[in-house]
C-alpha cells in the first residue's frame, strides 16, 4: 500500500500541465530521432542530454523518460520498414518485421510493435513500482565494500559478456576507466592525466564522453562507409490489427514481458538476451512455425515486448543501487549526476517526490507513445527517406553544439572530437562501446567506495570481503570467470575464436 500511495503522489506531480508537456515533447523527440537509421536509444539520449540542462530536475527527468521510451520504439520502426536495426536489441524484430512489411503487412507489424511495447512497458513499470522499494530496503544495509563489490561485478559482467571477446571487452573497459581517472585526485589533490591543461583538472564531463562515443563516432563511421544509393523504404498506412493478429499477439506480449523485465535488471543483461530468448520461445510455441522467417507476427510481438519490458528492468538497479546495466542506463545516470542526484537508497529518502514522479511519468510516457505512434506511423516512415549525408552532418552539428553548451568551453569540443575518433577506432577494431561508457561513469565511484572502505579498516584489504553479501558477489564473479574460461577452451573445437 505504501508503494501505491507514493505512486499516487507521483501522479499528482507528473500530471501537472507543465510536466505533461515535457513528457509529450520527450516522446516526440525520442521517436523522431530514434526512428532515423542507425540511431539507437543510447545515441538518442546522449544527443539530447544537453537539451535538458536548462530545465528543473523534475521536468528534465520526466522528459528524459519520454525520450527513452520514444527512442526504443523508433528503433523498431527502422527494423520493420528498412531492415536496419537501430541497435542490437531490435535485430530480432527486423527478422520477422521486415518480412511482414515486404508482404504488405507493415501496418500490422508496426501495430503489434506499438501495442506490445505499451502492454509490456505498463506491466513492467508496475513491477518496477513494487520491486524498487523492496530493493531499497535491502540496499540500505549495504556498506561501502558491498557497493564496491557490485561495481566490480558490473565491470566484469559487461567486459566479459558483451562484444563477443573477453580481450576486447576488457580493453574497452580499461579505456573507460582511464578516461574516468582524468582530473584531480580526491585524496592527494594531485592532477592525473591532465597533461597540463587546466580545464581537464575537473575531469571530462560524462556528457561529452557519451556524445563522443555514440554520436560522433557513429557519424564518422557512417561517413567512412556511406553509400550513394538511397534506402528503399516500404510505405505504410495507419497501423492496425485484425482479430486474428490480436489472438496471435497477446500471449507473446505477456511472455516477452516475463523475459524482459528480470533479465533487463541484470548487469550486462540488457535487451539483447531477452529479445533473442523471446524469439526462440515463440518459434517453439507457435502453431505455425513454418511462418517464421517469412513474416510471423509472433516473432515481432514477443521480442518487442521483451525489449520494452527490459527498459523498466534496467531502472531497478539504476534507481535503487545507482548501478547502470546498459549504455542507455549509464547515460540516464549521467543525467541524474548533472543535478547532483545520486541514485540509490538515499534517493528514495531524500527525493521521494522526484523518484515517484519519474515512475508515474513512465506510465504517462508509455501511454503517449501508443497514442502518438499508431496514427503517426506514415510520418515516421517518411523520415526514413532523409539522405544519410544530411542526417549525420546534422548529428555532428548538434553534438558539437550540445557539448559546447555543457560548460561553454572549447576544450570540451576538442575532447568531444578526440573521444569521437577514439570511438571510431574502437568500432574499427571491434571493441564494444558499452564497457567504456560504464567504466567512465562507474570508475570514479568505484574508486571512492574502495578508498572509503580502506579508510574505515585502516588499510586492511580483507574488509572488501568481510560481509556475506560481498562474499556472494565475489563468488558469482569467480563463477563468471570459470564460465568464460570454459567458453574460451571449448570455442576452438567448433571453429570459433575469442
Amino acid at each position: 500500500m505504501d508503494s501505491l500511495n507514493s505512486l499516487l503522489d507521483g501522479f499528482s506531480t507528473a500530471l501537472q500541465p507543465e510536466y505533461l508537456l515535457y513528457a509529450f515533447i520527450g516522446v516526440v523527440l525520442g521517436t523522431f530521432i530514434g526512428v532515423l537509421p542507425g540511431i539507437g536509444p543510447a545515441m538518442t539520449l546522449a544527443l539530447l542530454l544537453p537539451v535538458t540542462f536548462s530545465l528543473d530536475p523534475y521536468a528534465a527527468l520526466i522528459m528524459f523518460a519520454g525520450i527513452y521510451y520514444g527512442a526504443m520504439y523508433g528503433g523498431s520502426t527502422t527494423s520493420i520498414l528498412l531492415n536496419t536495426p537501430g541497435e542490437s536489441s531490435t535485430v530480432m524484430t527486423a527478422v520477422e518485421g521486415h518480412q511482414m512489411a515486404k508482404s504488405g503487412r507493415a501496418a500490422q507489424a508496426l501495430a503489434t510493435s506499438a501495442i506490445g511495447s505499451f502492454v509490456a512497458g505498463t506491466i513492467a513499470t508496475v513491477l518496477l513500482v513494487f520491486t524498487a522499494p523492496l530493493m531499497v530496503k535491502v540496499a540500505v544495509g549495504f556498506g561501502q565494500q558491498d557497493y564496491f563489490a557490485i561495481m566490480v561485478f558490473a565491470f566484469v559482467a559487461v567486459s566479459t559478456v558483451l562484444g563477443g571477446s573477453v580481450v576486447r571487452g576488457i580493453s574497452s573497459l580499461a579505456l573507460g576507466l582511464m578516461l574516468g581517472l582524468i582530473g584531480i585526485d580526491a585524496v592527494t589533490g594531485q592532477q592525473r592525466l591532465t597533461f597540463g591543461v587546466p580545464e581537464l583538472s575537473t575531469g571530462i564531463d560524462v556528457v561529452v564522453v557519451a556524445v563522443g562515443l555514440f554520436a560522433v563516432s557513429e557519424a564518422l563511421w557512417i561517413a567512412a562507409h556511406l553509400r550513394k544509393s538511397k534506402p528503399e523504404v516500404i510505405p505504410v498506412g495507419t497501423a492496425w490489427m485484425s482479430a486474428s493478429d490480436w489472438s496471435r499477439s497477446w500471449k507473446p506480449w505477456l511472455r516477452g514481458t516475463a523475459l524482459g523485465f528480470p533479465l533487463g535488471a541484470l548487469p550486462a543483461g540488457g535487451a539483447e538476451i531477452p529479445t533473442f530468448l523471446s524469439y526462440v520461445t515463440e518459434k517453439k510455441l507457435a502453431r505455425h512455425p513454418e511462418e517464421f522467417g517469412h513474416g510471423a507476427i509472433e516473432g515481432v510481438a514477443g521480442p518487442e515486448a521483451a525489449n520494452n519490458a527490459s527498459v523498466a528492468g534496467t531502472l531497478v538497479p539504476l534507481l535503487t543501487l545507482g548501478l547502470p546495466t546498459t549504455a542507455t542506463a549509464a547515460i540516464m545516470l549521467a543525467a541524474f549526476q548533472r543535478y547532483d542526484l545520486q541514485p540509490g537508497p538515499l534517493l528514495f529518502e531524500n527525493s521521494p517526490d522526484l523518484v515517484w514522479g519519474l515512475l508515474a511519468s513512465l506510465f504517462i510516457g508509455n501511454t503517449l507513445l501508443l497514442v502518438l505512434n499508431l496514427p503517426l506511423a506514415p510520418i515516421w516512415a517518411k523520415l526514413l527517406q532523409l539522405p544519410r549525408a544530411y542526417l549525420y552532418a546534422g548529428i555532428l552539428f548538434f553534438a558539437i553544439l550540445g557539448s559546447y553548451s555543457v560548460n561553454a568551453s572549447t576544450v570540451d569540443v576538442m575532447v568531444l572530437l578526440a573521444v569521437g575518433m577514439l570511438g571510431y577506432v574502437m568500432r574499427r577494431y571491434g571493441l564494444p562501446v558499452v564497457p567504456a561508457i560504464i567504466g567512465v561513469i562507474l570508475g570514479p565511484e568505484a574508486e571512492t567506495r574502495l578508498r572509503q572502505s580502506l579508510q574505515i579498516s585502516n588499510g586492511d584489504w580483507s574488509i572488501l570481503w568481510s560481509t556475506g553479501f560481498s562474499i556472494g558477489v565475489y563468488t558469482v564473479i569467480a563463477a563468471l570467470f570459470v564460465w568464460v574460461f570454459v567458453r574460451i577452451v571449448r570455442r576452438p573445437r567448433v571453429g570459433a575464436s575469442v
